[in-house]
Parts: C-alpha cells; structure tokens; sequence
C-alpha cells in the first residue's frame, strides 16, 4: 500500500502519504498491538466514555518524563527545536535511549494560550518537523496559532530522529522501477529479490532500531512529549497514518487525551490484506473522480469519450510502458511501476489533476519526464539522487505493526483477482506490492484489532468520501469503534479534509480544538 499523509505536491505537504510503501516498497499500512499502559489522569466527560483508572508509574521511565526540553534557534524564522529523550525499548527503559527532533512554534496571541497542540502528518515515513515548519506553523488558522504552541516531532526512525536507512540512491532508482506486474516467473522471482534485497539492507543498515519503531512506541514517545511540555492533556491533530498513532495514544492513555483530531482516518481492526485491498478501491475511486472531470476537456489524453474509455486507456498506456519503457531526458527510463506511482501521486488531491493531465499527454507521446517527477515527488527523491528516509521508515513501521498480507509470491498470485476488482487500472500492482513485509527481518508485534479508548474524552474522526488513500469507511468505523468518538464528514475528493477549503470543516475543527466543542456526530460538509 502506500504511505499515508496530506497530499504531495502541496508545498511542505509533500512531505506525507498514505498506508504502507509505494509500489516500490509497499506493504499494509498500520495496524497496531493491543497491548499498551493503563489510562492515567481524569478524562473529560463524555456521553460515550467511562472513568479511566490512573495507572503506578514506572520508576524507570521518571527521569524521561523528567527531563527538560532545551529549545535552540533552528535556523528556519519563528520556530525553536530541541531533543528529546526516549528508551530505545520502553520494556527494558535501562538498555539505552534514542533522540527524537522536535519543533515548536511558540503561541503568538492574542488570547490565553491553551497548550500544545503536537501535529502529525502521516507516512508513516512523514517528517513531522518538515510539516510544522513548512505548512502547520504557519499555515494552520491565525486562531490556533495564537492560542497554542504548534509542536512536531520526528517519530523514531524518521527523518531526524534517528531514521531508518535501507538503500543507497541508486540502489533505491532500481528499486523503483522494478516490475510490479510480474508476467512470468522469472519476472516474479525478480519482484521477490527486490524485496528481499530492501529488507537486508535495513537490517544491515539499521538493525538497533528497526525492531522499536512501532505505532505503540511512537504513542508513548509522544506521552513523554506531552509531559515534558507541561501539559496536563494531549491536544492533537494528525493526517492518515497519524490518525493511527492518534487512536493508539488514545488506546494506551485514554484519561490524557485532551482534544484529538483524526484526518483521514484508518482503521485499525483490519488485516493488513484488506487495508490493502480497501486502499486499492479507493484510488479507482479517486481515479474514476479524475476521469469523469478529464473526459469533459477536449484536452483530456485518455480521450473524451467515457470514464470506461478512460480506464481503458490508461490500462492500454500501463501496458505499452511495461513492454518499452518511454524516455525522459534522464537515465531513468519511465516503466509501468514509475508511470503508475506518478498517477498515483496525483490522486492525493484534485489540485494536481491538470499536472497529471500534462504529465499523460507527454507519456503518451513518448516523453516521460512529467509522470517521473510526480513519482520523484512522491518518493522524496533529490535531484542529486537521494531519498529521504520516507519509504524506509513506513516499511520499518508497517510491517512492525501487523503481520504480512501474504506468505509467499503465490498467495499474492492468488489475491491479483479480488485486488483488479477492486480496481481495474491498479488492482494487481498493489496485489504484489503488499508481498513486502513477507521478507521482513523483525517480526510483527502489533496484530489488528478495535480500539474503542474507553474513558477518553471526545475525539473527532474526519473522513473524506472520494479519499483515494484513507477510503471514507475507514472514518466511519474508527468512529463507531472509538467509545467517544464523533465523525465528521467532508463530500468531497483528495485525501484528508482539514484545510483544504471546505469552511465547514475547518470551522467544525478550529472550534473543536479552541472552545473543546466537539461537532455533533454525522455532521456533514461540501
């Protein structure tokens, strides 16, 4: 699957994804443990919640819970950083600590400040920090900004905070451009080396860490945060995996949740086969979206004809690009697995269709360059031939949090028909792209399951109706899982729905997250 966030493309926004890895380096996308501390602290009244019960401290975790933040200039205008300690192994909290990045924009007023407000993008993979100091510290409403200090962290094994490494760049180009629709078993056996040739060399690479980077970790991380930063609560806003991580806090200590938002919403009681698959549906409907609007312009490059046509056509490109690769002015000839990942990227949202229209026009006839920047953009690759750690870090993650989807290329084999039909242009590309966890080196710690965080007080699960990355019935079951959850819903496409555009939605969370007012339940916004 692929990484969750906000959508690439908008500005620092670029920065976050969807479920696991793309095509490249794909797999499920979260699912976590059900395992995790008792609740602590008074929740806030629910009609939904119960009391929880205010756990003993472990006196081994005291000194991180507390020490003192130092806050530095970091070298970007109106923002502080610092570091923060944690266990590298929360059950033996003595055998060495990791750093974690953090940043701050501090509340500008006027008004009483409120607290924190800690901020989470997505991926997993997505760099916190990255988010706060492009978009969130400064394009989050004036309101919020004035009344809370914007926070971010780096999750551990991301991006600053001693991120997972797998791939050198050119050993990750190749990695990209691999088959994903394997024809024959020679094909097939490469997709599998592939595969295993990234899970060796994350082990190599980042062995120490990989076996502690789960969502129950990276909760508890951010419940050192909180107490560090001297709030009672967590207030908190998180986009499509960090809607995950959110209701993970939410699980483990249901009595310090303050005001949590969760954009995009995953559901965490399901296999990892079936995020997977669910994903893959909600890309054809975010596709089927960008054909109905495409094949109404005389300019649209899968015809003008039908959204069937349009299908077809695509399918018809894919498979031209599969047998000859078209050129694009570089090295890196554009091939199905790169064709596919750029259409991908601009399914994240409606903005970038008239690039994506460009991008196809040009392919098509036969110069590549436009699709191999949307999928550069989508794999954070540098034009000096670097990646960010993105798609390290959400395979590290994934397949820590819930078992593979298959055990072996033939099970995946076996699933290519029920993926094609939910998705006739993706279908059997994100079949055998969850085979990635398969070859993991660290196993699984976390299982599906319900998360209901009894005792916490409301939370807001946003969900999107046409989210090609988080579908709509994800939002739709955290909230009914979640025993003070409320839903909000955006009618509309892109993936999440907090900040772009709807005044509705923004007015239901800006209130939320100022007077504590949480909207009222099935609440529903254009």
């Amino acid at each position: 699957m692929y990484p969750s966030g906000y959508p690439p493309g908008m500005d620092s926004r670029r920065l976050l994804r969807t479920s696991a890895t793309a095509l490249a380096a794909a797999g499920l996308i979260l699912s976590g443990c059900t395992s995790g501390s008792d609740a602590a602290g008074t929740p806030a009244s629910s009609t939904k919640a119960k009391p929880a019960t205010a756990p003993t401290p472990d006196p081994a975790l005291r000194g991180y819970y507390a020490q003192k933040l130092t806050w530095r200039d970091c070298g970007v205008p109106t923002f502080q950083c610092a570091t923060l300690r944690v266990p590298l192994d929360y059950a033996k909290p003595d055998a060495g600590e990791i750093r974690l990045a953090v940043s701050r924009a501090k509340a500008t007023g006027p008004g009483k400040r409120i607290g924190s407000l800690l901020v989470n993008p997505g991926g997993p993979g997505g760099s916190a920090v990255g988010y706060l100091q492009g978009y969130a510290g400064i394009g989050y409403p004036a309101p919020i900004r004035a009344r809370y200090d914007v926070v971010a962290v780096d999750p551990r094994g991301v991006a600053r905070s001693e991120p997972v490494e797998c791939l050198t760049g050119p050993q990750m180009d190749a990695y990209t451009q691999v088959d994903q629709t394997p024809d024959d078993q020679r094909e097939t056996a490469l997709l599998r080396a592939s595969f295993q040739q990234f899970a060796a060399g994350c082990e190599k690479r980042s062995g120490k860490i990989l076996p502690h980077v789960s969502t129950v970790e990276t909760a508890r991380d951010m419940d050192v945060l909180r107490a560090v930063l001297g709030d009672e609560k967590l207030n908190y806003v998180g986009a499509s995996y960090g809607t995950f991580l959110g209701a993970t806090y939410a699980e483990l200590f249901p009595g310090r949740v303050g005001r949590l938002v969760l954009d995009g919403a995953m559901d965490p009681s399901l296999p990892a086969v079936d995020l997977n698959r669910d994903q893959t549906a909600g890309f054809e409907t975010a596709f089927r979206a960008f054909a109905a609007d495409c094949v109404k312009k005389t300019d649209c490059p899968l015809g003008t004809e039908s959204v069937a046509a349009a299908t077809e056509n695509l399918k018809t490109f894919f498979r031209d690009v599969d047998a000859k690769p078209v050129p694009t002015g570089e090295s890196r000839d554009l091939g199905e697995s790169l064709a596919t990942t750029g259409v991908i990227a601009a399914m994240y949202d409606e903005g970038a269709w008239p690039q994506l229209r460009e991008a196809l026009t040009r392919a098509i006839g036969g110069e590549g360059s436009g699709l191999l920047a949307l999928a550069d953009s989508y794999y954070e690759r540098e034009p000096d031939g670097t990646y960010a750690n993105l798609m390290s870090a959400n395979a590290a993650v994934n397949c820590l949090d819930s078992p593979a989807s298959f055990a072996s290329p033939a099970d995946a084999e076996k699933a290519v028909p029920s993926f094609e039909k939910a998705s006739p242009v993706f279908g059997a590309g994100l079949a055998w792209a969850a085979l990635n966890c398969t070859y993991w080196p660290t196993p699984a710690t976390g299982r599906p399951h319900r998360i209901t965080a009894e005792g916490a007080a409301p939370i807001v699960v946003v969900g999107t109706t046409r989210d090609p990355a988080t579908p709509y019935k994800w939002a739709q079951s955290l909230a009914d899982q979640l025993a003070s959850g409320t839903l909000l819903t955006y009618e509309g496409d892109g993936h999440t729905a907090y900040g772009r555009g709807s005044d509705c939605i923004d007015t239901a969370i800006n209130t939320y997250l100022l007077e504590g007012t949480a909207p009222k339940d099935g609440k529903r916004c254009t």
